[in-house]
């Protein structure tokens, strides 16, 4: 049985009841409403609008789609925040890395409480919590004081879930307005300079030409792992040396590479390439026609032609690079090589340009960021010491010229001297 009744001078209840409890009390569910103005000045409309809400409302009730917000627990909201936002509206990978921080730490944390009940002192305590709990764990096991970075996803996680739950009607303000995001600490990134990476080139002289065009193409266009995985052969012109960027596996779900289109207007781009990658690329292309013609491996790649594949078509995990990138450096590691991340190329690829002098768009532009303040946010600290070497340059030019032009008058008042 649905009915409604009026409450105020533009607001009703809706009223569903959903079956009788042991003591013959009907239980129901109450929602209010607000009628527009308009509506009070014409019954008949008044009431199809009416007729209409509590219909929607029922329908709600019934097939469980409702949920009364003031006895809402957190627990329960996520569900509904990963369903109607973060699986439609979130890239996959971040997707992965907001469920991860859910789950392992604000879930056990907050999931008991009521949405309603959540203030902004319980979200400082918990990221005060954590802060140290982290920093512990972290110090135990590593030695290391612990970076921002935790702190900082875990606050924009539940920013994120709330902002859902107040645009929602779930809570009438956000807990996190009263919060201060935590502070996050610039970290630099480790790269290689062009002496190591010169020593990078000849290690890779005895590889497969697999791993030495990945590594070179890496370094040479700053590609993104995701990208690295999706790049096709069709997407290389070999005639003009340029790569075309168009998609990128980002991860595999339910043993299927989850293939996207670009992470952001600026990602779909076209990219230069030296001659050394052309050259390796063409080598990689012949081998690689060559492996698959002679393979026995059935084809699962269908009409993709990845570079980075197995004999089968389908391209590498993520994961797999990262592998083999630990095993290269294992290899040589009597060479005094470093160790940075594979995506630390990336890094390396910028930092090398910004020393070069390259224009910060350009570098941008091949960076695949959409704005150029996310360049100089990531390479702030790599362009203020490139600056510095550009003004020493210009000092160090100033400076030769005046002492010739001082030595060349000198000599000049030398001999009209001598001539007197």
């Amino acid at each position: 049985m649905a009915s409604y009744q009026k409450r105020g001078l533009r607001s009703w209840l809706l009223v569903v009841e959903t079956g009788a409890d042991s003591d013959k009390f009907r239980d129901k569910e109450t929602k209010t409403i607000r009628v527009p103005e308009e509506l009070l000045k014409t019954p008949k409309k008044l009431e199809q609008h009416l007729d209409e809400e509590l219909l929607k409302f029922k329908i709600e009730v019934e097939t469980g789609v409702f949920f009364k917000a003031d006895n809402m627990k957190f627990s329960d909201f996520v569900p509904e925040w990963k369903k109607k936002f973060a699986e439609k509206h979130l890239e996959e990978t971040s997707q992965g890395n907001y469920l991860f921080h859910l789950e392992k730490r604000i879930l056990p944390y907050f999931g008991h409480m009521l949405m309603q009940k959540i203030k902004p002192l319980h979200i400082e305590t918990y990221l005060d919590d954590l802060s140290q709990s982290e920093k512990e764990k972290h110090q135990k096991s590593t030695g290391e004081k612990l970076g921002s970075a935790t702190l900082v996803y875990n606050y924009r996680v539940l920013r994120s879930v709330f902002t859902k739950a107040k645009e929602w009607k779930i809570i009438k303000e956000n807990p996190l307005d009263g919060v201060k995001k935590p502070k996050e600490e610039q970290k630099e990134v480790e790269v290689y300079g062009e002496e190591e990476v010169s020593l990078i080139l000849r290690l890779l002289e005895p590889e497969p030409v697999l791993f030495k065009s990945l590594i070179i193409l890496a370094i040479t266009t700053a590609m993104r792992r995701g990208e690295l995985l999706g790049l096709e052969w069709k997407h290389v012109d070999f005639e003009n040396g340029i790569i075309n960027i168009n998609q990128s596996i980002p991860k595999y779900k339910n043993g299927q590479p989850v293939i996207k289109g670009p992470k952001n207007k600026g990602s779909r781009r076209k990219v230069a390439i030296p001659q050394i990658a052309l050259e390796t690329l063409r080598e990689f292309e012949r081998q690689w026609k060559k492996d698959h013609f002679n393979s026995e491996d059935t084809w699962l790649g269908g009409s993709y032609r990845f570079l980075f594949s197995n004999e089968n078509g389908m391209p590498f995990y993520p994961k797999t690079i990262g592998d083999k990138w630990r095993s290269f450096h294992k290899r040589n590691s009597e060479h005094g090589l470093k160790y940075i991340r594979f995506h630390d190329l990336r890094h390396t690829s910028a930092t090398l340009l910004i020393n070069e002098g390259v224009h910060p768009k350009i570098i941008s532009n091949r960076l695949g960021h959409s704005k150029i303040g996310t360049t100089m946010n990531v390479y702030g600290h790599v362009i203020d010491s490139a600056d510095k070497t550009a003004a020493e340059k210009f000092q160090g030019l100033f400076t030769d010229k005046t002492k010739t032009d001082v030595s060349t008058h000198s000599k000049v008042v030398d001999e009209l001297l001598t001539d007197c």
